[in-house]
């Protein structure tokens, strides 16, 4: 349904250009199959279960999905004029661009309901519908009343999302003189008006805020220990099954060395059999751990990993000169705003573009050639994807200071991979502005210009002044009808206190990547089993490793 519909916004421009409709759906496949084979591997085989996988894929894919479709909104709003500023023959009359600009709305009203529906409603009662599920999973009515109970709260603040999006006025309200029922047509009014866009881009900003969060905790600090990790590669497989079974006979001479306390018959102290229990729990950690160590010597992938080596080291330094780029260009963009902008009041704002901002420029050079930029957008999409991956895999799910969940792969619990989606599916929402603040002007006019008439001092024998017409840059400050804004960009910013908060985001974000970037430069070599073996497994687990 999703795919027909976007088939049908996009044939309305693709006989401009059927090149864009081609390498979208190619994008749609690569995401689809990213998402299936991402969820696949880290899910349980123990504990595996069809309806959360399905919702996970699908949350997954409709996110970047969602993202996909940035590029191509940029596309449209630039593919309407000429490079001299002037629009092209089919986009000169303003009804004709209207009606693609109302297209490219709906498609984002249609893909941002799927993402509501999903962060309120489908999410939240597979989670409780599992949640809810007994050992002999025979009372189903039973799940589904408790799975709807708990969902309908989540319901009741998407509807409140909603009402607070629609009724706040982004206008003043009319005079003092005008009585109450004025005033409440009056809301009504720019509700109609607006078709029902501020509720929207209210809840959408609020899951963005969320997602803002996210991104602070476990992209930024992905976005160093990705890249270090590949540039320091793991331990030794033969050092650490060497330092493993010098531990476990450690352990087992002191086991032995306080069973020989009792063996004339007298009883062990409450300490003793407290240190007996702690060191047997940990001797069978420890083998466990021998018995993952011997596997991973003997697999083929960790000897290709070793071949792999110098690639390896190519990519971490690829990764991290791509996340300090990122970093620079984020940090000239937020000082340019805090240098030029129209103040807290406005969002931050910024009337033209004041500093260079290598990635905006790059951006705006490969615009004109079309899959070049779409190429370079998804791939931003989806380094912060990845990075937000590996930092959520390092650190897992938190809440505050409570450890939620583990992701490790092929031992997630399907609760686990719910709560990943969701949280992937609200950082990609955020990289919608992350975006935007790497590539301010890119994102909201794309490669617009427009016409301006300048005075020329005459020359010639005749007094006066002609005119000549020069090309500009669109911007903040370039009139309405000469630039159209992207949809996007109106979705992300209808609301100037969110894009306030947006901009202290990114200061944010910026201090955390720095964090991040010392910690994993102290932290040394991970294990080749990193994440494989941990105290609260069964032994149950190892059964499951190893088919």
């Amino acid at each position: 349904m999703l795919l027909l519909f976007c088939s049908f916004w996009l044939s309305r421009y693709v006989s401009q250009s059927p090149l864009g409709l081609c390498f979208f759906f190619t994008v749609v496949f690569v995401i689809l199959a990213f998402c299936w084979i991402y969820i696949r591997k880290f899910q349980s085989r123990q504990e595996s279960e069809v309806v959360s996988t399905i919702t996970a894929i699908c949350a997954l894919a409709i996110a970047l999905i969602t993202s996909a479709l940035l590029p191509v909104d940029i596309f449209l709003v630039s593919f309407m004029k000429y490079p001299n500023g002037t629009y092209k023959e089919w986009a000169a009359n303003n009804e004709t661009r209207s009606q693609m600009e109302d297209t490219v709305l709906y498609g984002y009203y249609t893909l941002y309901s799927i993402i509501l529906f999903c962060v309120f409603l489908w999410i939240p009662f597979v989670y409780f519908y599992y949640e809810e599920r007994d050992d002999n999973n025979e009372n189903k009515c039973s799940q589904v009343k408790n799975a709807l109970k708990y969902t309908i709260g989540f319901a009741i603040v998407c509807v409140v999302l909603l009402l607070i999006g629609a009724f706040v006025p982004l206008e003043p309200l009319p005079g003092q003189n005008s009585t109450q029922w004025e005033k409440v047509q009056y809301l009504f009014e720019e509700l109609g008006s607006s078709h029902g866009l501020p509720a929207l881009s209210f809840s959408i900003s609020s899951l963005t805020l969320i997602g803002m969060l996210a991104v602070i905790t476990y992209t930024a600090y992905g976005m160093s220990v990705l890249p270090l990790n590949l540039i320091k590669g793991t331990r030794s497989v033969l050092y650490e099954r060497l330092e493993n079974t010098e531990d476990i006979e450690d352990v087992e001479h002191q086991i032995e060395k306080l069973k020989s306390k009792c063996k004339d018959g007298r009883p062990l102290s409450s300490r003793d059999r407290n240190n007996l229990q702690e060191l047997e729990g940990r001797l069978q950690v420890l083998q466990r751990r021998g018995r993952h160590l011997e596997i991973a010597e003997r697999n083929c992938c960790t000897k290709v990993g070793r071949a792999l080596r110098p690639l390896k080291i190519i990519l971490g330094v690829f990764f991290i000169l791509v996340a300090l780029l990122f970093t620079i260009a984020l940090f000239i963009s937020n000082l340019d705003k805090a240098l030029h902008s129209a103040g807290i009041s406005s969002g931050f704002i910024v009337f033209g573009t004041n500093l260079t901002n290598p990635l905006n420029e790059l951006l705006l050079a490969l615009q004109p050639v079309f899959p070049l930029d779409y190429i370079l957008i998804t791939v931003i999409t989806m380094y912060f994807v990845l990075t937000s991956m590996a930092g959520i895999r390092h650190m897992g799910i938190w809440f505050f200071w409570i450890r939620l969940y583990k992701i490790r792969p092929q031992r997630t619990r399907p609760q686990a991979l719910l709560f990943l989606c969701m949280i992937l599916l609200l950082i990609v929402l955020h990289t919608s502005y992350m975006i935007y603040s790497l590539a301010p002007q890119y994102v909201m006019y794309g490669s617009q210009k427009y016409v301006v008439q300048t005075p020329v001092p005459s020359s010639g024998p005749t007094l006066g002044n002609s005119t000549a017409s020069t090309a500009r840059t669109c911007d903040a400050e370039a009139p309405q009808d000469q630039c159209t804004v992207t949809r996007s960009y109106l979705f992300l910013h209808k609301f100037w206190f969110f894009s306030t908060i947006y901009y202290f985001g990114n200061w944010a974000f910026i201090v955390a990547f720095l964090i991040g970037l010392v910690v994993s430069c102290c932290r040394g070599k991970k294990s080749v089993i990193e994440g494989e073996v941990e105290a609260d497994d069964s032994d149950m687990s190892d059964d499951e490793y190893v088919h």
